[in-house]
Parts: C-alpha cells; structure tokens; sequence
C-alpha cells in the first residue's frame, strides 16, 4: 500500500497507534490466544483516536502482526471510554485532486476489509464513542459488542458525505435496509442523532451490550464462547425482500425531501444509491461504489461548505470570542424570571434543569404565575417519563422553582431575566423598580427579541449589570444564544451571563446591543424581500419557493407561520424605526395580524398542507410581479448588504460570527457553510459590496 501525503498546508495528523497484545482464553473456557488490537492516540480523552492516513497505516501493521501470531482470533477496542471518531477530516478541505480523495478512500477500505475477509474470527469491542469510520471499523468485523456508555453513529450525511469506508454496504446488509436507513439517512439529518448501546442491540448493530466496569472481560468471554462453539449468531440474508428495500430507499427520499424542502442535495441521495445497491451489490462492488462517491463528495463545495459550518461550531461552542475572563464572573445562586408565559416558562425550566439553583417567576396574578411553575413541573414529569431524568432529580428540581406575585422575592437574586410583553416603556418601568429590589451586582438580563437594551438602561443608578440575554424558542432546542452588551455593560455582568450560557449548554456571540442583534435583523430583512415580492404582485407560491433550491427545511411563509404573523410585524416595526425605510412594513402582514389570521398554509382534508383562502384575501395586489430568480437574488441582495452594515458598525468581530448565528439562530443549513461562503460562492458578494466577507478558499474549492 502506497504512503499517502496530505497536501501542504493540511494540519499535522495526530497518529492513532495500534497496539497488539496476546490474551490467553483458557481462562475464558477456550483454547488458544486472541490478539486484541488497542487503538491509543496517546492524548487525552478530548481528544477521541481519528484515522489519518498514517493511523490507518498503522491499523494495517497491527492486522498483520496478529496475522501472523499464533492467536486464533483477532479483536480490537479502543482507549479509555472512547473507540475511534472516525476519518481525520481535518485535512480533506486540502485536497485538490480527485485521486487523491480516491486514494484515502480506497486506503480504508483495503485495511479494514482485512478484518471481515480474515481466516481467523474478528471481533470488535467497542468500548466508547464509535463514529463514522470509527463504527465501519467495527462493521467489518465477524462481531460486536458495546459498552453500555458507548453512543455510536454514522453521521457522514450530516456533513456532506457517505458512509464511504464500508458502511453504506456492509450495513443494509447486516441489519436490512429499513434499519440501515435508519442509521444512516434519518439519524444522520435529524442533528446527527446518536444510536445508545441498546438502540445498537435493537437494531442488530450489537451483538452484546455489557458495562463499562468489566467490559473487556465480558467481551473476552463473548468472543471465546463464538470461538469454541458455545454461542452462535445468526445473520439474516435481506437480499430477496426487495419490498422492504424499496420502502426503505422511498422513506430515506421522503426525509431527504422534507429536511432540505425539496432541493437535490447529493451526499445522502449517494449515500441511498449505495444502500440500494447493497443488495445484490458483492462488498468488493459495494466498496468500489462507496469509493467513487466518496472522492466525489470530497471535491465538491459542499463537504468543504459543511465541514467550515461543523468545525465552526465546534470552535465556537467551546470559545466566546471578546468574552472577558471568567475569574470576573460572579456566582449566580438564585434566578428570578420575570413572567410566567410560556417563554419566561422555558427559561425557568433551562435555568433550574442547568444550574439546579432556586428558580423563582413573578407575573402579574396568582393565577398566571401558578400556571407557568405548573407547566415546568409538568415538563420535569414528562422527562422522567422518557426516562432522561430520575424521579427523585425530578422532584428535588421541582421543590427549586416557586412563584409569587411579588417581585420582592427577588431580593437575594444574582441573576434576573425578563420575558414580558416587547414594549419599551414597559421593560424600562420594570428594570427601574428591579433595580430598587436587588444588590447592585445582581444581573438583569433582557430576553428582548429586537429592541434597545441601552434604552432599557435609561434612568437606572447601576445601567452596567444590564445585558441581552436572547435565546431563541423552543429554549431547551436551539443551541444559540444571543449576548449583547451596551455601551455601559462592564465585564463582570459579561463574563456572569457567559458563564450562565455555558451552563446552560448554550452556543453563544457577544454582539452589540444594536436592533435585532444579529439573527433577526438578517432574517428580517431576508423575510421582507420576499414579502415585498409578494405585494408587489409576485404570486405567492412564486416568492414563497424562489429559495428551495438552497434546501431550507420550511419555506418563509412556512416560517411565519411559525414565528407568527403578529411577532414578526413587530420586529419589522421595530427595525423599520431604528433602521429605515429599507425595512418595509408589508401591508398584507398587517391585514393578517388585524384580521387573526396566522399562516399561510392550512392542512387539507387528505393531510397535505395547501394555501391558506383567508391569507391569500388579504394579500397586496401588486401589479408588479417578479420572478423566481429575481426574488431569490433580491433576497440574497439584502443579506449581503444587511452584513456588510453589520460588520462595518461592529455588531460582531467577524464574519464567522455571523454564519454561526444563521446556522445556530436561523436553521442556514450546513452544506451551504453558513450565510456568507454562500454569497461569496455565488459571487454576490463582490457584486453587491464590492469584496468577499471570506478569503477565497474558506469553505469552497478555490
């Protein structure tokens, strides 16, 4: 086999050793030894065993070694609590040959076939984390078993590429199509779900589950029973239920479909190619296949758009960039919520599940304040009933969130957020008698969607504990949070909401306080383009698909119909005020939100979903319609305006900033890389600002 060699400029590979060692089995009940091979990175556990071309090299030279011992099967495990990730993708963005790309691929594959294809029985016990390639090494062995703390995955969709080391072939074939698409399509799209010991077991990934604390001793005995005849596994053979294989590739189109709203998006229509191939495809065919697919993916813009977003995330959910030190930050260990609807509910229940600090919600009755602690109790019911939380955490949380109609109860609170009605003069009444109830140091924290933290500051003795706190509904799902400081927020209430997010397991930017932050103002004026369209005569299936080609999982009047016709006026009402005409108030939106009506699409007596009659009488006769390719390139217009301004009045420190925001805040999907690579890609950048927002190269082939 051929050394391979990344391209300049790709980062260092961290080898991933494998190291080989004989264990006797007589004390197991058979005869002979097993090689079981360890896969060490020799870094600690954040940092998971990855395969670079170097690690899978020396994955080979350990297959050999227990080739040729004397040990009459051959197994292989993992470090402490962790298998293997997967490919080392770090340097894939580097490639810039095909044959390249070909090469790695096909390296994997004719290393770890050596497992399946071995004279001696190959077991893999998979002792921790199992992803990617880190799984499919495991695949091509005879068996499996997994630890019980082990989550395992084959999430290539998720980035834009297949299970290209074996996976897509070997799978359908192990466990059938049906659960194969399972794996592979749905969990893959739906944020990369993860398969536990037992979902593996059900499934037919596992063979046996065992505990983490004699792991390896159960799965010694497992293997020695297969080895001296006193267990035997059965396989299936799937290959003539060509039924189920057409309904399982129909279900992966139908998730593809509605994940991406329609748009042709090839890693996981490749990834279904090959698991219906699988069927009457030989693995050698099915590997060939697997290779051509996966060196196509690799020089596409796509995979380099999806690995910018998912390094970009990773990065940033470990680091806040412009956060002061946390040694600044003070501890919070009771929390006010001011309001007891539903928002203000959500962050009672992220706040006690996260911090597990008393957590107490005011509001203006008695009745209003006990239905909100009633709907996060029955929130805490519900997770014990799917068994994400034990009853007893469940009732000690519970005992933590209390209600009252006076706000006096916030005396001895370090950290205060509001959730009320999104009025100014409102949150600027209420901030003012907080700031008579609490210590001086105590944080007031506004949820506010688009309005002026600074002017809710207006008047107070101490306007430098004030702080945007905007998280984005439902909480406890979306992972971005919005942090803005005004012109007087000092760096210790900054580095106490920090802190908080990082609690509450939020993906967090500090931005200025400026209208609608950063999600809102770009969704905004992306929305309004759209909506203008419409009421300037373009009709509204027209301006409402002009942006499926690009894969969003709901269109924008879909949206609205999430967010709400009223909520969205009002954030354009507000932007309108304090950033001009260029934020337009629709008149059609206006009729929806006087007459009640709250979407454009109502679901049909057949289950489909069809055009609203009550939202199509209210909307603006235009006499100027557009096209569809005119609406998109307005709306792409916009957004390369609206971020540049934002950018130039440093609302954020970067560009990346912003494609974190979208792709966390606005569901931008991951293989268009975030908002900006796209616009640099499609060359509306240049046209509309004059530069690119990224050097050439970040996030494409360039």
């Amino acid at each position: 086999m051929a050394e391979i060699i990344l391209p300049e400029g790709a980062p260092e590979e961290v080898v991933t050793n494998a190291l080989v060692r004989e264990i006797d089995l007589s004390a197991f009940g058979a005869t002979g030894t097993l090689s079981l091979i360890t896969l060490d990175n020799g870094q600690d556990h954040n940092r998971p065993n990855t395969f670079g071309p170097k690690s899978v090299m020396a994955l080979n030279e350990a297959i050999t070694i227990a080739e040729k011992s004397a040990s009459v099967a051959i197994a292989i495990t993992g470090k402490p609590f962790i298998f293997a990730a997967g490919a080392d993708l770090s340097g894939l963005a580097f490639l810039q040959d095909r044959s390249h790309a070909l090469a790695i691929g096909k390296l994997g594959h004719d290393v770890f076939r050596r497992l399946g294809e071995n004279k001696k029985p190959t077991f893999a016990f998979i002792n921790g984390l199992a992803l990617g390639g880190g799984l499919e090494v495991g695949l091509h062995c005879n068996y499996r078993t997994v630890a019980t703390t082990a989550f395992t995955a084959l999430p290539e969709c998720f980035l834009g590429l297949v299970p290209g080391w074996g996976g897509a072939t070997i799978l359908p074939k192990l466990i059938g199509p049906e659960n194969a698409v399972q794996v592979i399509i749905l969990n893959a799209l739906n944020n990369n779900t993860m398969m536990r010991a037992k979902d593996a077991l059900a499934l037919g990934v596992a063979d046996a589950v065992y505990e983490p604390a004699d792991f390896l001793e159960k799965s010694i005995s497992f293997a020695a029973k297969i080895i001296s005849g006193k267990t035997n596994i059965a396989r299936k053979d799937f290959t003539n239920e060509e039924a189920a294989w057409n309904t399982a590739i129909a279900t992966g189109k139908a998730a593809v479909a509605k994940k991406y709203g329609g748009a042709d998006i090839a890693s996981p229509a490749r990834a279904l190619e090959l698991i219906a191939a699988a069927r009457i495809n030989t693995l050698g065919a099915g590997f060939d296949a697997e290779d051509q697919a996966l060196a196509d993916l690799t020089m596409s813009n796509p995979l380099r758009a999806s690995l910018y977003a998912f390094n970009l995330i990773q990065k940033k959910r470990k680091k806040v960039e412009g956060a002061p030190k946390s040694a600044l930050a003070r501890k919070v260990a009771k929390v006010g919520v001011v309001g007891a609807g539903l928002m203000a509910s959500q962050l009672a229940l992220i706040m006690v599940r996260n911090l597990k600090v008393p957590v107490v919600m005011t509001d203006l009755d008695q009745e209003r304040v006990n239905k909100g602690v009633a709907w996060v109790h029955a929130e805490l019911e519900k997770l014990v009933a799917k068994k994400r939380m034990s009853a007893e955490s469940a009732r000690r949380l519970a005992l933590l969130v209390t209600g009252s109609v006076d706000q006096n109860v916030f005396a001895n609170a370090d950290f205060v957020i509001e959730a009320i009605f999104e009025e100014l003069s409102l949150k600027q009444e209420l901030f003012k008698k907080l700031e008579t109830i609490v210590s001086s140091e105590c944080v007031l924290a506004t949820n506010t969607s688009s309005l002026s933290v600074e002017k809710m500051t207006i008047g107070l003795k101490n306007p430098e504990r004030v702080i945007g706190f905007h998280f984005f509904n439902p909480v406890a799902i979306m992972p971005l949070l919005e942090v803005a400081r005004t012109s007087t927020t000092d760096d210790a209430t900054t580095a106490t909401a920090i802190n908080v997010g990082k609690e509450l397991k939020k993906t967090m930017i500090i931005c200025k306080d400026a209208p609608g932050f950063v999600v809102n103002r770009l969704l905004t004026r992306f929305m309004g383009e759209v909506t203008d369209a419409m009421d300037e005569g373009t009709a509204p299936d027209v301006a409402d698909n002009a942006m499926k080609s690009l894969g969003f999982p709901m269109s924008p009047f879909q949206l609205l119909g999430l967010v709400g016709p009223g909520v969205a006026l009002h954030v354009a009402q507000t932007l309108n005020t304090n950033l001009g005409p260029r934020y337009r108030i629709s008149p059609t939106m206006q009729r929806l939100v006087k007459d009640g009506v709250k979407t454009f699409y109502i679901k049909k007596d057949d289950g489909t979903f069809g055009a609203n009659p009550a939202a199509l009488a209210l909307i603006e006769k235009g006499s100027k319609p557009s096209t569809a390719e005119q609406v998109r390139m307005r709306a792409l217009t916009a957004l390369a305006e609206e971020a540049r301004m934002m950018l130039d009045e440093g609302v954020v420190s970067s560009p990346a900033e912003i494609d974190l925001c979208m792709l966390l805040g606005a569901g931008w999907p991951m293989h268009l890389g975030g908002i900006l690579p796209y616009l640099d890609r499609e060359g509306v950048s240049e046209s509309v600002t004059g530069k690119r927002f990224h050097p050439a190269g970040v996030a494409s082939l360039a």
